[in-house]
């Protein structure tokens, strides 16, 4: 595959600076270390809305500040905590792009609100999987095991956030499918407080279950087995996309070209999420993208470099 680097882009005439209102649970953040320095950039502002704590969109929406920052724009960063306001935000305009988005599935009922208001931007990972998990040293294999295995795991499953796609999927088809409503309590909090839980029960070598997904760090981390879904209840495996409020195409077509180039496979994306996440963590994002394209200067097709 032939590669191609943008290394400029022409000025697309003057676009006009989003407005950033409405988005009341999120917090703009001053990211210290992007490539423009917070000056105005010759191509207008762009907002990216993420929920740090699903870290497949924290790693892109970094990945793509730098990118966008190199070609010109300013990137404002909104943090959400639930994906219904982001997908409200990305819909009315407040947020342009959300760079990790899981349309086809799991954010299926925000699309079916919102589709005409949003545009994608294209896939940038495929076989992203919702799952129920636990640590390999836990003797059972499947989710139909549970059942049986109640008093083992306390009667509870840990999960994530409350608005997460994956909390209702657990709680809307996975418990009834299996019969675990009255065995099982769903135990929502936020993705921080399952990974305070599942941390505690590894290091005692605890049986525990938890919801998780794929793509995610934690998953290698805490050596977690996905147990089997004979019923399908979680889903099927679905794409990780890019997507932008209505009209970003037509007012950015040069970014637009630019993001819908991205394609990472498993060996590259998990590379980008684990030095954000693990390598640099929380205040050095920007330092670890930078790290992260010095090691994998072909990653993708429009990928932009000094």
């Amino acid at each position: 595959m032939n590669k191609r680097h943008l290394t400029g882009i022409l000025a697309i005439g003057a676009a006009a600076s989003l407005a950033l209102a409405g988005c009341a649970t999120g917090n703009d953040v001053e990211n210290g270390g992007g490539s423009n320095g917070g000056g105005e950039g010759d191509l207008g502002t762009i907002t990216l809305g993420y929920l740090p704590s699903w870290t497949d969109g924290l790693s892109t929406a970094y990945l793509l500040q730098d990118q966008l920052e190199k070609v010109g724009y300013t990137v404002k960063m909104q943090e959400l905590t639930e994906a219904g306001p982001l997908y409200a935000g990305l819909a009315q305009g407040d947020v342009d792009i959300y760079p990790s988005a899981w349309p086809e599935l799991t954010h299926k009922s925000y699309m079916d609100q919102y589709k005409d208001q949003i545009e994608d931007l294209g896939a940038y990972y495929e076989g992203a999987k919702l799952t129920i998990a636990v640590p390999d040293y836990v003797d059972i294999d499947s989710i139909d095991e549970l059942k049986a295995n109640a008093s083992r795991f306390g009667g509870k499953i840990y999960g994530i956030e409350p608005g997460a796609g994956l909390t209702k999927q657990t709680q809307e088809s996975m418990l009834p499918e299996y019969g675990l409503e009255d065995s099982y309590q769903l135990v929502t909090s936020s993705t921080a407080a399952m990974l305070t839980e599942l941390d505690s029960a590894e290091a005692a070598q605890r049986d525990i279950v938890v919801t998780s997904w794929r793509p995610f760090w934690a998953n290698d981390k805490y050596n977690l087995k996905d147990l089997e879904d004979p019923k399908g209840a979680m889903g099927e495996a679905e794409a990780l996309h890019f997507l932008a409020t209505d009209g970003f195409k037509e007012e950015n077509p040069e970014a637009a070209k630019l993001i819908a180039g991205i394609k990472l496979d498993d060996e590259e994306y998990a590379s980008l999420e684990d030095t954000v996440v693990n390598t640099y963590g929380e205040g050095k994002y920007a330092d670890a993208v930078d790290e992260w394209l010095t090691k994998n200067p072909d990653a993708y097709d429009t990928i932009v470099t000094d």
